[in-house]
Formats: structure tokens, C-alpha cells, sequence
């Protein structure tokens, strides 16, 4: 079975909870975890803007990776919120196993 960790933003804590909410409740990640305090600098229609989000972690398998997507798209305010899906290569079998039980 392969796991990913995907990376999010989301523009508040708020936000980055109701995500956190819908997927672990939907069983589309097994674990959310809300980083608060980042800044990101971006290029956004043309120019060089800069603001406060909160990073947003999740643990899933590789299977969910596009319905994931597809919620976070549904509930996010972005018109294109960041989500990436990076594999994981290894790390403790046990936390690994969680993962894929606590999934669908």
C-alpha cells in the first residue's frame, strides 16, 4: 500500500480546521496536522504578494490522494488552494499500518 503526506495551506486556522475536520471524518487521511504562523510570498495575477496562512499536513494513502483533492477543493476559499501529494518512503511500520487502517 502506498502513503502519501500532502501539503496544504489554508488562509486561517478556521479554514485549516474544517479541512482537518472533513478529512479525518470522511476517512480520506488518517491524521491532520495545523501548523499556524507561516508566511508565504507568491506570485499571484501579475504581481509579488505576500500574507499569513497555515500550513495544513495530511497522512493518506496514495489511493485517496485525488478524492482528498477534490474536498479540499469543494470546501477551501481559494479559487486554487495548494494541495501536494508527496509519497512516503519509509518510517515507523506501525504508524505506517495506522495509517492505511484508519483510511478507506
Amino acid at each position: 500500500m502506498e502513503l502519501c503526506l500532502v501539503y496544504m495551506t489554508a488562509s486561517s486556522t478556521e479554514e485549516a480546521a474544517r479541512l482537518a475536520e472533513a478529512l479525518v471524518g470522511e476517512n480520506l487521511a488518517a491524521c491532520v496536522n495545523v501548523i499556524d504562523g507561516m508566511t508565504s510570498w507568491y506570485r499571484w495575477e501579475g504581481a509579488v504578494q505576500n500574507g499569513r496562512e497555515v500550513v495544513v499536513l495530511a497522512k493518506t494513502r496514495a489511493a485517496l490522494v485525488d478524492a482528498l483533492t477534490a474536498r479540499v477543493k469543494a470546501l477551501h476559499s481559494y479559487s486554487v488552494p495548494c494541495v501536494v501529494a508527496l509519497p512516503i518512503a519509509g518510517g515507523n511500520p506501525d504508524f505506517l499500518r495506522w495509517i492505511g487502517e484508519e483510511t478507506k
